[in-house]
């Protein structure tokens, strides 16, 4: 017999207190992106003739939007940018990335683990929302693409928002959009701006130690906890009562 069955469900709690809400980071958190936002940059800086970037290098540049990985790959190469070229290699990026998506060739993988975390938050009745500074089209595509929205309740991107994070407003709109209290919701992430915009918006952080973070090392998180694999989060957060 199930524990639903019984009447022993699973509840998630914090803390000592109920959690209601969950928002998950994207690249570096839920998924291995690295790869395909290595290949659209790449392709986007064609037109400089800079040398190509390694994945390890662009790894740590991924963190704070698509905007900030241009002003980056540029600071790397020594360079500076108007605002018209910079416009056009964000352009360009966009085009790239989208096209590796729709052709097929797109190589985001989820970490192990992700899966089973948001299905067991889901099925505790948790409300689930990826917030990621990713553009929402493409974080939707590759929400679909890897199934994982059956057990997503919201996505917020990048430019839904006025603001991104750091900024704890995407945080804030999540727990408006999806109708818990942000006192009861709980960020996972991967790095700085995951742990700087939750401590905004007043809530706890569990940070995964494989991801991103800017090239950081992650035990200098500022976090609640450090998990090495989500398959961890359910049994952290859920209790059978």
């Amino acid at each position: 017999m199930s524990e639903s069955a019984s009447g022993n469900a699973p509840l998630a709690h914090w803390d000592g207190r109920p959690l209601a809400g969950a928002l998950f980071d994207l690249d570096g958190t839920l998924c291995d992106t690295v790869v395909d936002i290595a290949a659209a940059l790449n392709a986007s800086l064609e037109i400089k003739q800079w040398r190509p970037f390694a994945d390890d290098e662009v790894r740590c540049m991924i963190g704070r939007g698509s905007p900030i990985l241009i002003q980056r790959a540029a600071a790397a190469r020594h360079q500076v940018l108007d605002p018209d070229t910079e416009k056009l290699l964000l352009e360009r990026f966009f085009h790239y990335y989208e096209e590796l998506e729709n052709s097929g060739r797109s190589q985001a993988q989820a970490y192990d683990g992700a899966a089973q975390a948001l299905s067991s938050l889901h099925e505790a009745g948790v409300r689930i929302a990826v917030v990621t500074n990713k553009q929402h089209r493409f974080a939707t595509a590759l929400i679909e693409r890897l199934d994982f929205g059956r057990w997503i309740d919201l996505i917020v991107g990048g430019d839904t928002c006025e603001r991104r994070k750091p900024d704890p407003q995407p945080l804030l709109f999540a727990c408006e959009s999806l109708g818990v209290s942000h006192a009861q919701c709980m960020m996972i992430g991967d790095s700085i701006n995951d742990v700087t915009a939750a401590r905004g918006a007043g809530m706890p952080v569990v940070c995964v130690s494989y991801g991103y973070n800017e090239g950081r090392d992650p035990r200098s998180l500022t976090c609640d906890a450090l998990i090495d694999s989500l398959a961890q989060l359910g049994p952290m957060l859920l209790k059978t009562i």
